[in-house]
């Protein structure tokens, strides 16, 4: 029985503490191009398929998952960034502000 009631608790903390983790924000169309030289200035990955196009970046300059851009053609594109910021556009999604720890 305490290891339900353990699993329980535990399970309603990752649920409870999830949405602080990671925040998705809309953000204004880009072409592929524009999203491509963007990545390119924050240091991030840029990648692109059938489906889409998008840039990953560590969030402090170099390639990585930790800041995210994806976007579809002719759609709003779509940041995902740790904590509870809110980016106004592409670079401020890739990018953590000055002084953030890494």
């Amino acid at each position: 029985m305490r290891i339900i009631i353990a699993r329980v608790v535990l399970l309603g903390a990752v649920a409870i503490g999830d949405p602080a983790l990671a925040n998705e924000v809309s953000l204004h169309k880009h072409s592929a191009d524009e999203l491509k030289n963007i990545c390119q200035k924050t240091g991030g990955k840029f990648s692109q398929d059938a489906n889409g196009y998008g840039c990953g970046t560590n969030c402090h300059g170099g390639p990585g998952t930790d800041c995210i851009v994806a976007c579809k053609p002719d759609q709003n594109c779509t940041g995902q960034v740790i904590g509870s910021r809110r980016p106004k556009d592409v670079q401020s999604a890739l990018q953590a502000p000055p002084g953030t720890p890494r």
